[in-house]
């Protein structure tokens, strides 16, 4: 891929993953203009010719204590508005962490669908493209939008480290945490039996939530002697993943690991995850884990760079793939 066949820019609050980025694809980051105002306004352009060209946006789109998600969305419709008015072909925008994606159906009357809204201020800016990493629920996730969307999934980066993990210590189990992501384990294990050379089983946990309290229920599924593996699309507070972690060592279970795309990591996250039923957790870097406890980050949780995963799929879009 030549460098003058795309432009590729990341905003300054994803700056990091934008480098990395930029280095898998062997091309440099275009250079940008972001400015603050003293009122709080801001302004944000591209600092080099875009017209007619294939032009990618990274922005991933979390709160940290710098950048809330809301001003990072407003920067990111921004620059594709700029990046659209300056003559740009194609804007894609890649966010490895969609904000806003878990609140995509009503769970009570007049509940807004929070994803579709989003998918909404994004293509009226002039969007043609939204490449992201696994969201909560991927068919909410491609009905919502109307323009072209890739959903990258990390079951390729957690296999290595998993199968590291495990050893030769027996049987393996993939589990989910609710019966709502059985899709998404199934799709795991069958990326793990490839490699293992054998099927390991599949079990979830019932799970309910309500007004926001969270209520887990049985294992569904045999984990004794075994070593389950617990796939989710993000850790949040770890209430739902310490909660399957204490089934599974009620069941029987050898060790518990857990791997999630993004770890979101608030509240009481690092006491939680602390916890001895918990042996290793696996999070790719789509968010930084500034929220976790060093200690714990040197002891148990392991950060699996996504970039490479992000510059396939540049590649193959920008080919037409």
């Amino acid at each position: 891929m030549r460098a003058s066949d795309i432009a590729l820019f990341a905003l300054n609050a994803s700056r990091g993953f934008g480098e990395a980025l930029a280095m898998a694809l062997d091309v440099p980051l275009a250079a940008h203009e972001e400015r603050d105002f003293e009122d709080g306004e801001h302004k944000v352009r591209p600092l080099e010719g875009v017209r007619g060209r294939d032009v990618y946006v990274l922005q991933s789109l979390y709160s940290d204590p710098r950048h809330g998600v809301n001003d990072r969305l407003v920067r990111l419709l921004f620059m594709v508005a700029c990046l659209k008015d300056a003559g740009a072909a194609r804007v894609t925008v890649l966010a490895p962490y969609l904000g806003y994606s878990r609140k995509d159906r009503r769970t009570q009357p007049d509940d807004p669908v929070t994803t579709r809204y989003l998918a909404q201020v994004v293509e009226a800016v002039g969007t043609d493209q939204v490449v992201t990493l696994e969201v909560h629920n991927e068919a909410a996730f491609q009905n919502a939008f109307r323009c072209r969307t890739a959903h990258l999934v990390p079951d390729l980066l957690f296999v290595e480290p998993v199968l590291e993990a495990v050893g030769a210590e027996g049987p393996v189990v993939v589990l989910s945490p609710d019966a709502g992501g059985v899709k998404r384990a199934e799709r795991f294990r069958k990326a793990l039996a490839a490699r293992l050379g054998q099927e390991p089983a599949l079990a979830f946990m019932e799970k309910a939530r309500s007004r926001g309290e969270l209520r887990v229920g049985r294992l569904v599924g045999e984990v004794t002697g075994a070593v389950v593996v617990v796939i989710d699309d993000l850790i949040s507070t770890g209430g739902t993943l310490i909660g399957a972690a204490r089934a599974c060592r009620e069941g029987g279970a050898r060790r518990v690991i857990a791997a999630a795309a993004h770890g979101v990591f608030v509240g009481r996250a690092s006491e939680v995850l602390g916890a001895d039923e918990l042996d290793q957790v696996l999070v790719t870097d789509t968010i930084p884990p500034l929220r976790l406890d060093p200690a714990l980050l040197e002891r148990k949780v392991r950060v699996l760079p996504a970039a490479g995963l992000f510059a396939e799929a540049v590649r193959r879009l920008h080919a037409g793939g």
